[in-house]
């Protein structure tokens, strides 16, 4: 349970000790401090910053600390004060201040704030739990930040000379991100290449020392709603870096013409963006088998696609770039070698399907529940498959007005769901001509009506769904 008391003399100890030490920048705040002075002006050489003396106000420190009446938290301590003019709380004793905090707070707590650590570590008697430099590593950078990144865009890019380029690109903060590797249900494969790239970026330097710079360039592989977007997602919450998703399908047939002009923006968003990851979702649009009829702006935006891939470097731009396909039959081979590794992306088996169903399930309640059984019945579904079943179970249930759901109620909605999928091989109702909702080709990427297109399955709208195996989140 959090201390109001605490929160506020953590903050306003902050902004003092930032204030006067000068060695301190943007990354020694706390990201849910700096939030609150960043400025877009704040720099000249820069897309924004922090700018000095930062003052805790009644006003900011009610937005850093979520304390509604903050100076009654902290009014009857001895080393703090309040102007009631400009409602600035201060510090009429710095190092008691510090004391205090270093009395009540938690080891984790303080060493989530390098500007505190470096304040502590210049007090005689005061120790800090960690050192500053591992405080700093600890702490989200400022370039993860979703302001810094909107300064970015604005500073580099116009408006209206790259505006329909940037409407085709979506940029993810790491705050922004729910999804976390712990939440997903991978194959040992796909462990294995993680911990591989987790290792390549933290060991960037002696990579490059070494003289392996091609290195950081991945293929996904597999059907929709297998994880490909969401471990993406998942592996930039990890490494706290920006995510610049791009689907390759908007670009070539929303803007033809422009096609290998986008290209060649959205890697320069990247490289002003990194340390990032550039997921590039439906590579086969683009770098697909090329055919002597094809459209010429087509060819020079795969030309354009595999020269940028050629040039982006994890190891010299800090760009990780992966690319994601539902189809690699498309790809021809000039595509397959720009990647250093193919990861491939299968259907769950019984027991992975078993594991997600557990995920998925940890905060609801159910009744007598055996995710052996429902993964008996569910050969063959992804694990965004599982997740609608088991939201079909809840609607059902809730629709009954119960809050808990039963091994039945998942059971009854298996069969539903199963229903629902064949009608993806039908053409026609009663005759009339009539689409099916949710029907696509035959490729099954879509599975009849039972798909929300809110989510998308990875296929219709180029995103799979954040529930993919395993993911319990929205």
């Amino acid at each position: 349970m959090s201390d109001p008391a605490l929160d506020v003399v953590e903050f306003v100890l902050t902004t003092h000790f930032y204030s006067e030490n000068r060695d301190l920048d943007e990354n020694d705040l706390p990201p849910r401090f700096r939030r609150v002075f960043w400025s877009a002006d704040a720099a000249e050489d820069a897309p924004g910053g922090v700018e000095r003396p930062l003052k805790a106000t009644d006003a900011s420190t009610r937005t850093a600390t979520g304390v509604e009446r903050p100076w009654d938290a902290v009014s009857d301590l001895l080393f703090t004060q309040h102007t009631e003019f400009s409602g600035e709380i201060t510090l009429t004793q710095p190092e008691m201040g510090l004391e205090w905090y270093r009395d009540h707070a938690e080891d984790d707590r303080i060493g989530s704030n390098p500007t505190l650590v470096a304040a502590l570590s210049a007090v005689d008697g005061l120790e800090a739990p960690v050192s500053h430099e591992e405080a700093r590593d600890s702490v989200r950078p400022i370039q993860a930040d979703r302001v810094w990144i909107d300064a970015l865009l604005e500073e580099y890019f116009d408006e209206d000379e790259d505006g329909e380029m940037l409407d085709l690109v979506n940029v993810r903060a790491p705050e922004e991100i729910e999804t976390t590797l712990a939440d997903l249900v991978l194959t040992g494969d796909q462990e294995e290449e993680i911990q591989k790239i987790v290792k390549a970026i933290e060991h960037r330097e002696y990579l490059a020392s070494i003289g392996l710079r091609e290195i950081g360039k991945l293929l996904f592989v597999g059907p929709p709603g297998t994880g490909k977007t969401t471990v993406s997602r998942a592996l930039a919450h990890q490494l706290g870096i920006p995510l610049v998703e791009v689907k390759m399908s908007m670009i070539t047939s929303q803007y033809l013409g422009e096609t290998a002009k986008n290209v060649e923006k959205t890697f320069e968003v990247a490289k002003r963006l990194s340390p990032c990851i550039l997921f590039i979702d439906e590579f086969d649009s683009v770098a697909k088998t090329r055919r002597s009829d094809e459209h010429a702006a087509l060819k020079r935006a795969v030309n354009t696609l595999l020269k940028s891939i050629d040039e982006v470097s994890l190891v010299r731009d800090e760009v990780l770039l992966i690319g994601a396909t539902n189809h690699p039959d498309q790809l021809d081979a000039a595509a397959w070698r720009r990647f250093d590794e193919i990861v491939n992306f299968p259907k769950p088996d019984r027991d992975m399907r078993a594991d997600i169903l557990r995920v998925v399930t940890r905060e609801m309640k159910i009744a007598d529940f055996d995710p052996e059984e429902v993964a008996d019945r569910t050969t063959g579904l992804t694990g965004s498959d599982l997740r609608m079943v088991l939201r079909e179970a809840v609607l059902g249930a809730l629709t009954e007005d119960r809050m808990t759901i039963t091994q039945a109620d998942v059971m009854e909605a298996v069969a539903d769901f199963e229903e629902r999928d064949n009608l993806k091989n039908m053409d026609m109702i009663d005759g009339e001509g009539a689409e099916v909702l949710g029907q696509t080709d035959d490729s099954g990427a879509d599975h009849g009506g039972g798909h929300d297109h809110g989510e998308g399955d990875g296929h219709d709208h180029g995103e799979e769904s954040d529930h993919a195996h395993g993911h319990p989140q929205d």
